[in-house]
Formats: structure tokens, C-alpha cells, sequence
């Protein structure tokens, strides 16, 4: 019955959303990838908010009920039936008699079963798609016959573009540069490494007082150098975010320099590499909104760079929806583990292959600390802290692993300001 209800209340709202879209004709900019979108969908709004009416997916609506939600405005209902006949009825009139609307719509569009992408892209066909990364072993893949068959499913997106489109990519990336050759559309690319029309380089982590407070880079584009600077993260994924966002910002219109003025205000979404005070002087890199394998490795990456750090701890919790890949993917992080961090923290039954990976590469066994319980891993880890560590904590949402931030942030009144999942109905959530 839920569900038979759930399905009428999409195919509703869809109908509304596509109706709005043909009478409003907005730009829509979509977002699909493995790793970054809702990042890369929060810098392109902060870039082009000041200079274009624009609207932006909420948090991390990217469902096939989030993205009509986000086209028509809407909040979501959750578990309350009241609230989503409220929203089929505000939708109509949305619809129908709506007078003002955003000149553009930023879409972050995900997949979690083959087909969904088909369903999306029979009713919205977008003028812009950023593709962030596509790697190797992609989230959901359990979910599919093979990696490639989600990288198949995500790429429906750029099929859907309009012949005016442009499809605007991550040039780092051998998996989407293996997807170009059958893209018609025009094409603009960012990257760090590989030539691009908007190409990142010299990026550092900032420091104040030998704690780090934020990043550092140059973006060039047609052959101006301009320098960027984002607080309170660490690590490359928001670099590549910012790449994005002032591309399509380029693309609607806004003047790089504004766009880069605009971002540098961005806060970095909460649960993505942000770094919030812990107890005890030490520093804390949440990134807790999710995990894959392609995520931990770049959050490592980002703990490794760090300089003055007394310690530092990486508590890992289970990455799902892996499959068959589970196994050997978790090993593999834990291999990446014993080369970055001296303290390593598991949550889960999955990521104790994290740890076996982590001791066969020749981690101290008397360092490794495994947990099933998200609450006990933050109490002792907190017991566990000593001034200027640094703990980067980074897990699967199924997780909660805001949870252990939660435990060892030194302000934990701010908890509803800073971490993710924070409204009523995850808290609800044992």
C-alpha cells in the first residue's frame, strides 16, 4: 500500500514538474557522477546566484522524487501522507498558474537502479550536464551487472542533452574521457592535471597558527591566472567542484571574476570534507555525508597532505552498495590506510576488511581499533584524542557516522549547524 501510494504521488508530481518545465522553459544545468555532486551543485549556485535567478537542488535531491520536488519548489513529505497530498495540490497551482520562476535550474540527478535515468530523462532534457568523476568502481554498483553498466546508465544523461547543449567535464578523469567520442554536443573540460579549458594548479592547504583552516589554488582560463582560496576544507574535491561551477557559470553568462568572488563566500556543504574544531585541541575532517572507494582515497589523500599534526586517525566505517567489490575494494583502502594515517578506527562489519588491509600492509596491529557501534567508537575515540591530532572520519550514510563527530566535536551544541542529517526525521532514526 506505501508503496502503491509513493508510486501515485511521483507520476503525479512528475506530470506537474514536466508541465512547469514546457510552460517556463528554464535553463536546467544537471549534475550526475560518482563522486561530488552535491558539492559541484552548491558551487555552481553560490557562482551564479548574485547575477542570475536561480534555483538549486535541496540538500541532496537527486531521487526521482527529489528532482520534480526541486523543479516545482516543493518540501519533502517524508512519512506524512498529508504533507504529500499537500504538495500534489501546491504543485497543480505551481504548475498552472505559477507567474514568477528561476531563469535556471541546477539538477543534481542520481541513480540507483538500471532504469532510473531512463525515467528522469523521458520528461527533463537538460541544457548543460556536469559530469564530476566516474571511477573504476562506482557507488551502487551491487545494483547493476558491471561498473560499466552504471557508467552506461549515468551517460543516458548526456544522451538527453538538447542539440544545443554542452556537456561540461572532468578532463582527470580516464573513465569520462572514454565516453567522449560519442557525445555530439560541444564540450567544455576542467582538471588539475590535464590540459583544460578551465585548469586548476598549486593547490595547498592554508594554515593559521599550524592548523589547517582551508585550500589554496590557481585556476587559468584562456590564458588568465586567477587565485582562489575556500575555508574550512581540505583536499581536492571542492577544487574540482569550483572548476565546474565557474564553466557553467562561464557558459550562463556570469564573468569568471564574479563567479570566483562568489564562490570563495561558499561554506562547503556539511559532511564533506569540512574541518570543524574537535575536543582537546585536535582537528576534525567530516566527511561523513558518504563513502566509496574513490572517496576514502581522496579524503586520505587530503589527511596525508596535512602538515603539524600530532597524529593522525582514520576512522572508517563500511562502504555499501559495493557488491561483489566489497571485499577487495575494502582491503585496498586499508592498504591506502597504513601508508597515511598512524591510528586507524573501523565501524562495521564490512570495514574490517579496512583493517585486515591496514595490518597486511604493515600498520601496528596495537593500533588498529575495530567497533560495530558507531556511539562506542565515538566515546572511546574520544577518550582516545590528544592535542593536535588529526581525525578524519568518513563513512557510508547507512552508517551515521556523524554520530562519532558528534562525540568529539568541541562544541557539540553546534551539531545542528555543522553535521548532516540533523533533522527531526534521521534523528528519529536509531
Amino acid at each position: 500500500m506505501k508503496e502503491t501510494f509513493k508510486a501515485i504521488v511521483v507520476s503525479i508530481l512528475i506530470a506537474e514538474a514536466a508541465f512547469l518545465l514546457r510552460r517556463k522553459k528554464p535553463t536546467i544545468v544537471a549534475i550526475t557522477g560518482s563522486v561530488g555532486k552535491t558539492s559541484t551543485k552548491d558551487a555552481i549556485y553560490a557562482a551564479v546566484k548574485g547575477s542570475i535567478r536561480a534555483r538549486q537542488s535541496q540538500k541532496s535531491f537527486n531521487s526521482d522524487i527529489g528532482v520534480p520536488l526541486t523543479v516545482l519548489g516543493l518540501p519533502n513529505g517524508w512519512s506524512n501522507p498529508i504533507l504529500w497530498l499537500k504538495n500534489i495540490f501546491d504543485g497543480f497551482l505551481t504548475a498552472v498558474f505559477s507567474k514568477e520562476y528561476p531563469d535556471v535550474l541546477i539538477l543534481e540527478t542520481g541513480i540507483d537502479q538500471p532504469g532510473d535515468m531512463d525515467k528522469l530523462t523521458k520528461w527533463m532534457k537538460p541544457d548543460l550536464v556536469v559530469m564530476t568523476r566516474l571511477p573504476d568502481i562506482p557507488v551502487h554498483v551491487e545494483a547493476f551487472r558491471s561498473p560499466e553498466a552504471v557508467v552506461a546508465e549515468k551517460m543516458k544523461l548526456v544522451t538527453a542533452l538538447k542539440a544545443s547543449g554542452k556537456l561540461i567535464f572532468n578532463n582527470d578523469d580516464t573513465v569520462v574521457q572514454a565516453q567522449l567520442p560519442g557525445v555530439l554536443q560541444e564540450q567544455v573540460s576542467f582538471s588539475r592535471y590535464l590540459p583544460a579549458d578551465f585548469q586548476a594548479s598549486a593547490d595547498k592547504i592554508v594554515y593559521a597558527d599550524d592548523k589547517p583552516v582551508g585550500i589554496g589554488f590557481s585556476l587559468t582560463h584562456l590564458g588568465k591566472t586567477y587565485t582562489i582560496q575556500l575555508k574550512n576544507t581540505v583536499g581536492t574535491q571542492h577544487m574540482y567542484a569550483v572548476c565546474a561551477a565557474i564553466a557553467v557559470a562561464r557558459e550562463l553568462g556570469v564573468d569568471v571574476k564574479t563567479a570566483i568572488a562568489n564562490v570563495q563566500a561558499l561554506q562547503t556543504p556539511n559532511g564533506r570534507m569540512r574541518l570543524i574544531p574537535g575536543l582537546k585541541s585536535s582537528i576534525l575532517i567530516d566527511d561523513t555525508y558518504n563513502s566509496s572507494p574513490i572517496a576514502a582515497e581522496s579524503a586520505l589523500q587530503a589527511l596525508q597532505e596535512i602538515k603539524y599534526a600530532g597524529r593522525k586517525i582514520a576512522v572508517l566505517g563500511d562502504m555499501l552498495e559495493l557488491g561483489q567489490y566489497s571485499a577487495e575494494q575494502h582491503k585496498q583502502i586499508g592498504e591506502r590506510v597504513a601508508q597515511t594515517a598512524h591510528v586507524l578506527f573501523t565501524v562495521g562489519v564490512r570495514a574490517r576488511g579496512i583493517a585486515e588491509g591496514a595490518l597486511a600492509a604493515g600498520m601496528n596491529e596495537a593500533n588498529i581499533f575495530q567497533y560495530d557501534s558507531v556511539l562506542r567508537a565515538g566515546q572511546e575515540l574520544q577518550t582516545f584524542l590528544k592535542s593536535g591530532d588529526v581525525v578524519l572520519v568518513k563513512a557510508s550514510q547507512g552508517i551515521r557516522a556523524e554520530r562519532i563527530i558528534e562525540e568529539v566535536m568541541h562544541a557539540p551544541d553546534q551539531a545542528s549547524e555543522l553535521l548532516v542529517r540533523q533533522d527531526a526525521s534521521w534523528k528519529a532514526i536509531a
